[in-house]
């Protein structure tokens, strides 16, 4: 499919320069709409028809502040761009206050104006690609918490809400980090359990002894430390839904009380000989092979059997690359809720090229830790940890001497924030700093 070209709009009432600045950006393969009169121009512009305008800050009948108001009234997605002389900078700043993305100072070389038109495209289409992302976030909510459009994600979490409203058991198997608790709690939300309580159990975290008591309670005097009667998680959860997480972690003595709950819906606290009934819906996960922990007598068949009523096997966030952007957008709005950053093309690479064996936990860690640093401004690779900025490079073989001097000038602009500071660094002047950040377009 053919690429659309870029669509943009010239205001300026200087035919030689409108003719000018018209082929430039023809070069640049954009499809361009001049205008000397401005009035004209706002005639003609529909909403968001273009991407990109360029607008005159001094011009006849009415300025470019107030050309500024009309699209942005207009065409609020469009980037305006305004051109200013030397005495009109202050103008230029007041229009960038009311809506413009920055100002041009006349007069500008070919060059120059080329790679401004280049990083606003680039700053139009990040702004683009996050409005459409947050209205596919909207779309992606159907499932509580879990965020998500990936097509085998949404066909679990179709049948763990179908299977939710029964009694039946579910097993959720995925790596760590996936999103298998989320599931849980998907399940318990749709079921008729929902205002009972969801009560969760890591099995892995707890030794033999304090499992079995944390799963079915004791009374005073069962164990040393026992002072006084506790109630376990089962009671606790009495008419609603217990999580089992890592339940390949549970001891073999252990799995026997537990199948005989699962099997009669009774227990004894430790300590107690009276019986308890109770009436629990179990959903377990597992990061854990549990095929293989029968195979190898860890874990016991009939139990097995009895949990993997339904069995959900999340997919690893590798699997699912398209979520990512949609991911990283949820979780800059959940960090940056009143200012949420940009991502830029080089760090979202990276972002899409990292294996996350972490998964969807080891995401949000890395995004909380790049909104931190990039200060509500724009995440750069540099913002990322050194282990995901990395995933994004080329083997450096592949490249250039010109793409391996970009990218060292580049990082060395991210760690300073004075540009003689970096031209000590790299060994050269700022004269000739200054020169390769315009040749590069940093």
């Amino acid at each position: 499919m053919e690429a659309i070209a870029p669509r943009v709009l010239i205001i300026d009432d200087e035919p030689h320069i409108l003719k000018t600045i018209g082929i430039c950006f023809q070069a640049l393969g954009y499809d361009v709409h001049t205008f000397e009169r401005p009035l004209e121009a706002l005639k003609a512009l529909e909403p968001n028809a273009f991407d990109l305008a360029f607008v005159d800050l001094k011009m006849q009948p009415i300025d470019g502040m107030e050309v500024l108001a009309r699209i942005k009234k207009r065409s609020p997605h469009t980037t305006v761009i305004i051109f200013t002389a030397h005495g009109s900078i202050d103008s230029a700043i007041e229009a960038v206050k009311h809506g413009a993305y920055h100002y041009l100072q006349k007069p500008f070389d070919f060059k120059e104006l080329q790679l401004f038109a280049q990083k606003a495209l680039e700053h139009h289409l990040l702004q683009e690609e996050v409005r459409s992302l947050r209205a596919q976030l909207q779309g992606a909510r159907a499932h509580g918490a879990i965020v998500t459009h990936n097509h085998r994600m949404l066909e679990l979490l179709d049948l763990a809400a179908h299977v939710a409203d029964s009694t039946i058991s579910v097993l959720i198997e995925g790596e760590s980090g996936t999103g298998k608790e989320l599931v849980a709690q998907l399940i318990h939300d749709r079921s008729g359990r929902r205002s009972k309580p969801f009560v969760k159990v890591n099995c892995a975290a707890l030794p033999e002894n304090l499992l079995e008591s944390e799963l079915f309670g004791h009374v005073r005097g069962a164990f040393t430390g026992a002072l006084k009667d506790r109630q376990g998680r089962f009671e606790a959860a009495h008419g609603g839904t217990l999580f089992l997480d890592e339940i390949g972690e549970i001891p073999n003595a252990v799995q026997v009380k537990l199948l005989r709950v699962l099997q009669n819906r009774e227990f004894e606290r430790l300590g107690e000989s009276a019986t308890r009934r109770v009436d629990v819906r179990i959903v377990a996960a597992t990061n854990a092979n549990l095929e293989k922990a029968l195979e190898e007598g860890a874990f016991r068949e009939d139990l097995y059997y009895r949990l993997n009523g339904v069995k959900l096997r999340l997919p690893p966030l590798r699997d699912r690359p398209d979520d990512i952007p949609l991911l990283v957008q949820h979780f800059m709005g959940k960090f940056a809720p009143e200012k949420p950053p940009v991502v830029s093309p080089e760090a979202m690479q990276a972002l899409r090229t990292y294996r996350w064996n972490g998964n969807v936990r080891e995401l949000e860690n890395v995004i909380e830790r790049a909104v931190l640093l990039s200060r509500g401004g724009r995440i750069e690779p540099g913002h990322l940890s050194e282990e995901v900025a990395g995933a994004g490079e080329e083997a450096p073989y592949k490249l250039t001497l010109e793409q391996v001097e970009k990218r060292h000038i580049m990082r060395v602009l991210q760690h300073v924030s004075e540009y003689d500071e970096a031209a000590r660094i790299l060994g050269i002047d700022p004269a000739t700093l200054w020169r390769k950040r315009k040749r590069y377009g940093l």
